[in-house]
């Protein structure tokens, strides 16, 4: 019989499938290779042995919690379906027009995306709805009647609608929607109306097309897991982590599939602010390093930043603005190519650069003994000694360390007359820096000073480079929390039942109009009440509105939240306010004199989730003995330094050791350099301090 307290959350990455098992004794773990082919396969042979490790019956699990990178994964390689879109007449071609933004001013061959769907598949209907909502051309149920059967007929696996100003009025788009449905039940329909009903045409288009480009595989995969899932007796309800840092339910997930783009770095975010909060830390960086990428992410007071936008399928690829934008809720975080899989080479100028390219799980690192030749960052981390290779992942996957640096000779060494460990040395910290150069850029952005903020760094790639991120970014204290390796599947365990549902609606701040404003909040609630409703029943909820406003003549909106209520036309002083002080937090001061402008509306509901424990914080404590040494080579002082070797389990709380020292544990270690010391912490944490500054 299922229990409601035993929980799974399962994240599959680029590199590993991590699998974070909660039960009433605890949380056991586990990491496999993600398997490409069959990815339900890794969650399953994840489940199967962290419930081992537990003594847990898989029919006794009560709720299974998923996080995927499928749907970017399908957008980046275009593994789709095959996709026909239709829109208003005049309007198709603006997917391909994108906006007039050149990321690379100078390059003389800029390559921006190709959209999604080809022009022939790209079909219009003569209709027109002003940005009021006015119909100023009605749909002729004719030229309807045609359009399926020209859709039909092409043999297409799905269709996304988006026609202009449909924000402001879908009938138009329902007309469509619902006479190729009548005439073809099984075939998915995306509206964007339903998926992204907001301003701009250019991400609408975007995001609808993005949605029907997956749902097929998406749902597809989704029936496979819960089948599979079935078959092995585990009866549990699945639900899906989304962008957004929250859950929907599975059935959701496969109607609207693009919310769960990033749904995995979503987790790890829901798992640093539930560290931040319990250390009663109101700025904090999120680290989060797996096999692929690393992700980093500003969390303030106990919550991540969020956006309603996101730039999926970069052609340069961690280059802002060379990419398709989507516009759903998202949990802002920046992206680059710096993983354990990584893969390190020389360019043109003889400098040595590390990723995007990544050797993933097939065939992975050359240490990993599974065909892989190209030298990678886990590679070179194994060359410094950073790595033990006899207890990488609880030892089971052995590493080699002559296969490691026989690819760091070859591919880096011989080229630029480096030995092994000089190249290694140079991998890590070309990756180091390029990690700290993204932190820099990210606060800066966003009007912070990072020195005042405290590191958490998680998954399994970032204990190893946390402190070295810390040197370079003069930040004093890091935390490593307990599950670390596994960080974003202990996350998704975290998260709350949550759904946004977002509207366009424009209007001027001086002429708010109060009533069409609460009519159309009314409709959001009612639209993510139902959501929601579906995975926690009738549990307590909050809400969070968020009005998307901007200077008239500007291009893009900052958000500002606003309490919940019924408005009124009173309320405009108010509105000014919380526009000017969102506005001066961001860029420092207000421009006066300009009239202010509302474009879109955001409302989240969220099941309330527990009150996060305080954590017992150890700043000073007693020194461990009798610790075993190692080596590794130490980025700071250029030169290999003795290190003491010890257990996580072994830093209980007070404990204290100064480094250099490495914490191992199965799904990571922890590199303490020589100029900070470790502490452990009353949950379970490691509390990294620099020597001689304050926490």
């Amino acid at each position: 019989m299922p229990d409601p307290q035993i929980r799974v959350g399962a994240d599959i990455g680029g590199t590993f499938t991590d699998i974070a098992l909660q039960h009433p004794g605890g949380m056991s773990t586990s990491k496999v290779l993600t398997n490409y082919s069959q990815p339900e396969q890794a969650i399953l042979d994840g489940i199967i042995k962290a419930a081992g490790q537990a003594g847990i019956a898989l029919s006794d699990i009560g709720q299974v919690i998923h996080g995927t990178t499928l749907v970017t994964n399908a957008l980046i390689e275009r593994r789709g379906a095959k996709l026909a879109f239709l829109t208003t007449e005049g309007f198709r071609d603006v997917v391909e027009m994108r906006s007039e933004n050149r990321f690379e001013q100078y390059d003389l061959n800029l390559q921006l995306p190709q959209p999604l769907v080809a022009r022939q598949d790209r079909y219009t209907l003569n209709e027109r709805v002003a940005a009021d909502g006015e119909v100023l051309l009605p749909l002729d149920q004719g030229e309807v009647d045609a359009m399926v059967r020209l859709v039909l007929a092409g043999g297409y696996e799905a269709v996304a609608i988006g026609f202009m100003h449909a924000y402001a009025n879908p009938a138009h788009e329902a007309q469509m929607a619902e006479a190729l449905k009548a005439a073809a039940p099984d075939l998915p329909v995306s509206v964007s109306s339903v998926i992204s009903p907001q301003m701009r045409e250019f991400e609408r288009f975007n995001t609808v097309i993005a949605n029907a480009y997956v749902q097929p595989q998406v749902a597809d995969y989704l029936g496979r897991l819960v089948t599979r899932l079935r078959e092995h007796d585990v009866s549990a309800p699945v639900f899906m982590m989304h962008s957004g840092g929250g859950l929907i339910s599975v059935e959701t997930a496969a109607q609207e599939p693009v919310r769960l783009l990033e749904s995995g770095p979503a987790g790890g975010a829901i798992f640093v602010a539930d560290f931040a909060l319990a250390h009663g830390l109101d700025k904090v960086l999120s680290f989060d390093m797996g096999g692929t990428t690393a992700k980093i992410c500003l969390i303030e007071d106990g919550t991540p930043k969020t956006a309603n936008t996101f730039e999926v399928a970069r052609t340069y690829r961690f280059k802002k603005g060379s990419g398709m934008p989507v516009s759903t809720p998202v949990v802002e975080m920046v992206e680059i190519g710096a993983g354990g899989g990584s893969i390190a080479s020389v360019d043109a100028m003889g400098r040595i650069q590390v990723g995007p390219r990544s050797a993933a799980s097939e065939p992975g690192p050359a240490c990993y003994q599974r065909g892989g030749e190209e030298p990678t960052v886990t590679d070179a981390n194994l060359a410094l000694g950073r790595v033990d290779p006899d207890n990488f992942a609880g030892g089971a996957i052995p590493l080699s360390l002559d296969n490691a640096q026989t690819a760091l000779a070859a591919r880096l060494g011989d080229p630029l007359g480096l030995d092994p460990s000089q190249a290694a040395f140079g991998v890590t910290e070309m990756v180091d820096e390029n990690m700290a150069n993204a932190a820099r850029v990210h606060t800066v952005e966003n009007g912070r000073d990072i020195e005042h903020f405290t590191m958490i760094a998680f998954g399994g790639g970032a204990p190893l480079h946390a402190c070295r991120q810390c040197e370079k970014l003069g930040i004093n204290a890091l935390i490593i929390p307990p599950g670390a390796g596994v960080g974003s599947a202990i996350g998704f365990l975290k998260a709350p039942f949550s759904y946004e549902a977002s509207r366009g609606l424009f209007q001027r701040q001086d002429d708010f109009d109060a009533a069409s404003v609460n009519a159309a909040l009314k409709e959001l609630e009612d639209e993510a009440r139902s959501f929601v409703s579906e995975g926690a029943g009738e549990a307590e909820t909050t809400v969070k509105l968020t009005a998307f406003m901007r200077y008239a003549g500007q291009g893009w909106e900052i958000p500002v939240v606003l309490p919940y209520r019924d408005f009124t036309d009173a309320d405009k002083p108010a509105l000014l306010e919380g526009f000017e002080t969102s506005y001066r937090n961001l860029f420092g001061r207000i421009i006066d004199g300009l009239a202010v402008e509302i474009t879109n509306w955001s409302l989240t509901v969220a099941s309330v989730l527990p009150e996060v424990p305080q954590a017992e914080r150890h700043l000073t404590g007693a020194a461990l003995g009798g610790a075993k040494t190692r080596s590794f080579f130490d980025a700071a002082l250029r030169k290999t330094v003795e290190a003491r070797e010890v257990e996580r389990a072994a830093m209980t709380p007070g404990v204290v050791i100064d480094g250099p020292a490495v914490v191992v544990e199965d799904e990571t270690s922890t590199i303490v350099t020589s100029g900070y010391s470790v502490l452990g912490q009353g949950d379970g944490s490691l509390l990294l301090l620099r020597k001689g500054a304050a926490a």
